[in-house]
């Protein structure tokens, strides 16, 4: 028999009660230590913390595991698993995008929406097609016989801490996406990254590497204005490296990952090249929510750890007013004021991180404190220049001011189009046209 439980009381979690099949017993409002040593299997949510009631069901001999492990049993699509801290969800997607152009039926989920299980009863799942997903830590440490054919490493910085005792642990849990890989796959790393490098030591299929720092001859690299793909045995491919929905160096790794990625599974460069172009960036991760008196307007609020909004800064093509801040998830902001005193123009502060992220700052760009977002847009806003960007890139998670990082980007989209109508309103207009 199958048995679901939640600390959640049933009353609030009626709207996913009522899709359970009435054969599914229900154990709401606590986790009865009983209840998980009488189970044959325990497939844990990956939001699920190390309980004591798991790991005693674990010394007693009882597997278990996760969504994504168990999921993998019954796919038999050939498999692209993405996994990093920061780039999963936009190198998944497009990904996905590419080899839909090849015209396979594909499959795209996992962490960034809806679960691998969902595809077992699938098109792509049923014909040989292909299923990208992303992959989690928190799901990677259930796995033991997940075993994508392409499996993609793109970094690995401070995250989650609060979560694994250390760094390094939260490293291992990210390599466990190589875990049950063999000769004949393929492992696609971000050599740039020394975390990564590090992880690569103990990979047993066939490293390919991806760069935007040095050219590599082999695997994917940026050069000049283009991004470069050579395949073993191949010819150098040439794709564009400035491309209308992905802005930034951070982007253009991700691009590389996801080109060598569907590359790999045979995808073409024509339609490689065609889903670059058309693809646009998912909601909160530098997409461009205003223009005004030639100043952007960027919803980052997806960049919610420090390593997320360095990737995003580095190589920008427009000086920044950063607007950051909110709860405290426990790393150092020194890795940020390195990349402001390049990038930077400014810096707005919001939340109750704001003090701490002050304090790295000083003496690198001007810092100014808000009390809401409208101030923070406002603020930024008189700090910019023309041409220069103001960017919602937080650096923290957003539970301190919002429900969640969309409920962040959507308070800052309307902060952002009252202060164009506002200002727009303001400026007089010549009735001559001149």
């Amino acid at each position: 028999m199958v048995t679901v439980t939640d600390a959640k009381p049933a009353a609030a979690m009626q709207t996913e009660l009522s899709q359970l099949p009435e054969s599914v017993a229900q154990v709401m409002g606590g986790h009865p230590a009983e209840l998980f040593l009488n189970q044959d299997m325990l497939v844990l949510s990956p939001g699920v913390p190390p309980l004591p009631q798991i790991e005693a069901a674990r010394a007693k001999g009882i597997l278990v595991t996760g969504e994504l492990e168990l999921a993998s049993w019954f796919v038999e699509a050939t498999m692209v698993a993405i996994t990093g801290t920061n780039g999963k969800s936009t190198t998944t997607t497009l990904c996905g995008a590419i080899l839909a152009a090849n015209g396979r039926p594909t499959f795209v989920g996992g962490n960034l929406g809806t679960p691998l299980a969902e595809a077992v009863d699938t098109e792509p799942a049923r014909t040989g097609g292909t299923c990208v997903v992303e992959v989690s830590s928190f799901q990677l440490e259930t796995v033991r016989h997940f075993r994508p054919q392409v499996a993609v490493l793109l970094n690995i910085t401070p995250d989650h801490l609060d979560r694994y005792p250390d760094f390094s642990k939260y490293l291992a849990a990210k390599q466990r996406i190589f875990a049950a890989q063999t000769a004949s796959d393929f492992a696609v790393l971000n050599i740039d990254d020394p975390n990564v490098e590090i992880a690569a030591r103990k990979v047993q299929s066939k490293c390919i590497l991806i760069s935007t720092r040095r050219a590599l001859g082999l695997g994917g690299w940026l050069e000049g204005d283009s991004l470069c793909v050579r395949l073993p045995g191949g010819p150098v491919e040439y794709y564009p490296a400035q491309l209308p929905g992905l802005v930034g160096r951070h982007n253009q790794e991700n691009a590389l990952a996801a080109l060598v990625a569907a590359r790999l599974l045979g995808a073409l460069p024509s339609e490689a090249r065609y889903a670059l172009m058309a693809f646009r960036p998912l909601a909160h991760r530098m997409e461009l929510v205003g223009d005004f008196n030639d100043i952007e307007f960027y919803d980052d609020s997806k960049g919610t750890n420090v390593g997320a909004v360095v990737a995003a800064l580095d190589g920008f093509p427009r000086k920044v007013v950063l607007i950051a801040g909110g709860k405290d998830k426990g790393g150092s902001y020194a890795p940020l004021a390195e990349v402001m005193r390049k990038a930077g123009r400014a810096a707005v502060l919001i939340g109750e991180a704001a003090p701490k992220i002050r304090a790295a700052f000083a003496g690198v760009v001007p810092v100014e404190m808000a009390s809401d977002m409208d101030d923070a847009v406002q603020r930024a806003a008189n700090l910019a220049e023309r041409g220069d960007a103001v960017v919602l890139s937080p650096a923290c998670s957003s539970f301190d001011m919002f429900r969640d990082y969309a409920h962040r980007a959507e308070v800052y989209r309307e902060a952002v189009q009252s202060l164009i109508s506002s200002t727009s309103d303001r400026i007089p207009i010549d009735p001559e046209g001149d």
